[in-house]
């Protein structure tokens, strides 16, 4: 059935490429693998099109037409509920022009209830659906039956997966797939990934050797991007706007006066709020054909948003990550970033929306929101080039998912202690699982381990005869409304009070709100009425005072690849090549950083100190990004003060972070004693936080993935404040009655590797240990450090603006200055 496929593309113009044939003839050969290619070339119909392949040849073979459509053969999963329709109808396509007496459907959290009701009887042949609905699927004790037919699973976006708890709950779900159906072939989608070996080991799991086994098929690698950047008329030369600022709109507007069709990228919703309300102001006659796209959004209002941009209704559309996916339509005539895209990664993803084809050139416009950020674009492009992407690294053996997916197991039909050790372990996730943390995950299902044994509503599971299974309806009920893994704050409902649903926002957001209060919202202005049974309503405001929401997870650190192509583009500053366009509007800048004090080089730390009339400042600038430099601030107060009793206060960005203390801090001893050590590194990082507090907020999520606490039922949600006591609660058990509890150490390890990325502080002290210590003594801010500076001040209640508060410390930074004293504090001199 080749030809028919081949032809299919000559009808199209498409003429298939080496590597969709590589993979369509290694999955009829019975293979399993993972498509790593560049947005845009082609992966859907790579995979696709060898379950369609092997289906037409069936039938050209003489195999049996079924009655009606087709029993479920492939199951795609996506990361995304967002990207279900459009997966959808890009599968339906070759399916419908081909012929196949196939049914195609999705399955989320937005599909209808009479859709869902209709699949617990009969699933379609292809089954488009999320880690959270597959894993409800097999809590079914006849899933064995329901996926009796199963050929295949894809899962698309698999870097997006790889390295979260959901990544892991979909390893769950295939090694519990695999178990049903022995000899299923496994596909995955990959692009902008660094270790790609390990995210085909990861998805394909463990074979019974010990050894992953799968084909890895590299794609169309690389596919070139053009990278620009809009660079302002005049250059700040000490920088202070944050994320949120518009001074190049006019210029951004401009440029999408000349597209036939845009995608504007932000990296926040907030941002995008912000920029979606400025370019609406500045071009009213705009208004009808530009939209907002973010995940808070309403589904409709996505689908709508989506729908319009693939007919041309919509011209410009403002978005977060929401569109950077694989959300499929017609490739965009211009993308632009605001703001440094913070990833390679990031920026080749968005930049593939533009020229969405193969052959064609991705191109991006890089909208700079202060003039540093322009080094980050310059940097990007120069790794992107050098193929510096970033590698996601998968977890290991998360105890909370466990508890939760033996919970599952037990629900879909139960499980002996030996085949879920053994399906557990053909995980990579688990495959390091020890028989002692199994046993230890059973009996806390089961009675709710040594402390909460009294409770029987922690009585989850029971054992008869060696098979674990669900204890009541009402333990089983519970189960399926808390399945996942993503918690967040308390997500409110936001909705007219003329009815309609327009998203959601965070309760700790709403919870600042008075009524009266104006916030900006889905590109409106809204006037906060009252909230109530978490549904926050609203009218339609006349007033433009207004606030932006602030999601969690707003804060986009660089990444280690895009930190230390920083460090090498101000190196060639350093050396006098400013050979990019965004280094030679940035080069006054950099100079004057020059003259005051020094362009470090990758191997040096640079350190300022100042006095001013505030206290002693030391800036530090190891450029590793604001949650490292966050840990790294901690730990070097804490190590400071065991010379000295000392007070600091603290404040970080990507760049480096400042030490505000009320008298001059013992710095040279400090280095002396071991301040750049990384031994003894996570006693001191412990003891320089309140590790105890963050484990506390850690533990909630755990909580809630491992079914200790339980969310409610609908329209009976818990709020934000009873979820945190409740997980509090527990935390203080645990902790008193129950210290080797083993949710307690995950979430001091959480806290330790995704709050305060430990492992990356350990590699960055490491090379902070061997590298040359500059320490500079000036009696102005830098423009390095000045971005340090406001935001603090920000911070600060002061009846002044901020502006004016910022306008009076430039004018002081102005003022001429003789660089300051060099001292290099290891003895090596450059």
């Amino acid at each position: 059935m080749t030809q028919v496929v081949e032809d299919w593309f000559t009808q199209r113009g498409w003429s298939p490429f080496p590597f969709q044939r590589e993979v369509w003839d290694a999955y009829a050969r019975g293979e399993s693998g993972l498509i790593h290619a560049a947005t845009g070339t082609g992966k859907t119909y790579a995979a696709w099109l060898g379950p369609v392949r092997e289906a037409l040849q069936e039938l050209a073979d003489g195999a049996p037409t079924p009655r009606g459509k087709a029993p479920m053969r492939v199951l795609w999963i996506t990361p995304l509920r967002a990207l279900a329709a459009d997966t959808e109808r890009a599968l339906r396509e070759p399916v419908d022009a081909l012929g196949l007496p196939w049914s195609i459907e999705s399955r989320t959290g937005d599909t209808k209830a009479a859709v869902r009701a209709r699949q617990r009887h009969r699933l379609p042949t292809a089954l488009v659906t999320t880690p959270e609905s597959l894993t409800l699927l097999l809590c079914r004790p006849d899933h064995a039956a329901l996926f009796a037919d199963l050929r295949c699973v894809i899962v698309d976006e698999w870097h997006e997966l790889l390295s979260s708890k959901r990544g892991a709950q979909t390893e769950l779900a295939l090694a519990r797939l695999r178990a049903v159906r022995p000899g299923l072939r496994t596909w995955g989608l990959s692009a902008t990934l660094g270790n790609v070996a390990i995210a085909r080991d990861t998805l394909l799991g463990v074979s019974n050797t010990g050894a992953p086994a799968g084909r890895l098929v590299q794609g169309l690698v690389p596919k070139e991007v053009a990278v620009e950047s809009l660079v302002p008329e005049t250059m700040d030369t000490f920088p202070w706007a944050g994320h949120l600022n518009v001074k190049l709109l006019p210029q951004v507007i401009a440029r999408l006066e000349g597209a036939g069709s845009a995608i504007v990228f932000t990296n926040t919703r907030s941002q995008c709020e912000l920029w979606f309300q400025s370019i609406c102001t500045a071009r009213p006659d705009w208004f009808e054909h530009t939209a907002i796209h973010h995940g808070s959004l309403d589904v409709k209002v996505r689908r709508s948003v989506e729908d319009g941009l693939r007919s041309g209704r919509f011209r410009i559309v403002v978005s977060t990550s929401s569109l950077d996916l694989g959300v499929d339509f017609s490739p965009v005539d211009l993308v632009m970033q605001v703001g440094s895209p913070k990833g390679v990664a990031r920026l080749l993803q968005r930049a593939g929306r533009s020229g969405h084809s193969p052959g064609r050139v991705s191109r991006i416009v890089c909208v700079p929101t202060n003039a540093l950020e322009l080094v980050e674009v310059s940097a990007a492009r120069d790794a992107m080039r050098a193929m510096a992407i970033e590698s996601r690294d998968p977890l290991d053996r998360p105890l909370d998912l466990l508890v939760q997916h033996l919970v599952t197991l037990a629900l879909g039909g139960g499980f002996t202690r030996e085949s879920a050790l053994a399906e557990l372990r053909s995980t990579r996730a688990y495959a390091q699982l020890t028989p002692a943390e199994l046993d230890w995950a059973i009996d806390f299902a089961t009675r709710g381990g040594d402390t909460l044994r009294a409770y029987p509503e922690y009585a989850r599971i029971v054992e008869t005869d060696g098979v674990f299974l669900i204890s009541n309806a009402q333990a089983a009920r519970r189960h399926v409304l808390n399945i996942g893994t993503i918690v967040s704050d308390a997500a409110i409902s936001v909705r007219y009070l003329t009815g309609g649903r327009i998203g959601t926002v965070e309760e700790s957001f709403v919870a600042r709100l008075t009524p009266g209060d104006v916030f900006l919202f889905s590109g409106k202005a809204l006037e906060f009425v009252r909230v109530r049974d978490l549904v926050a309503w609203v009218r339609k405001a006349k007033s433009k005072v207004r606030a932006i929401p602030r999601w969690a997870g707003a804060r986009m650190p660089l990444s280690t690849e895009l930190a230390s192509a920083v460090r090498a583009t101000l190196e060639a500053a350093r050396n006098g090549r400013f050979d990019t366009p965004e280094l030679q509007a940035i080069r006054p800048l950099l100079e004057l950083q020059a003259e005051r004090s020094v362009i470090p080089r990758p191997e040096e730390l640079l350190i300022e100190r100042c006095e001013t009339r505030e206290g002693h400042h030391l800036f530090v600038y190891p450029f590793e990004g604001r949650l490292v430099h966050e840990g790294l601030s901690a730990l070097f107060a804490y190590r400071i003060a065991q010379l000295a009793p000392i007070t600091f206060s603290f404040a970080c960005n990507d760049y480096g972070f400042e030490l505000l203390s009320p008298e001059r801090a013992p710095l040279e001893e400090a280095l002396e004693a071991g301040l750049l050590s990384p031994d003894h590194l996570l006693h001191d990082i412990t003891q320089s936080l309140n590790a105890a507090e963050l484990a506390r907020r850690q533990f909630r999520e755990i909580a809630r993935v491992a079914g200790l606490i339980f969310g409610g039922y609908p329209g009976q949600q818990k709020s934000m404040k009873q979820v945190q006591a409740s997980s509090g609660l527990l935390f203080d058990v645990f902790t008193k009655f129950d210290p080797d509890n083993l949710l307690l150490h995950q979430a001091q390890r959480e806290v330790l590797e995704r709050q305060l990325e430990a492992s990356r502080i350990g590699r960055v002290l490491e090379r902070l240990h061997v590298s040359a210590v500059r320490l500079v003594d000036v009696d102005r801010p830098t423009p390095l450090c000045f971005p340090l500076l406001v935001d603090r001040t920000r911070q600060k209640l002061t009846t002044e603006k901020l502006a004016d508060r910022v306008r009076r410390m430039t004018m002081q930074a102005e003022k001429r200055a003789p660089r300051g004293r060099i001292t290099v504090l290891d003895g090596r001199r450059t």
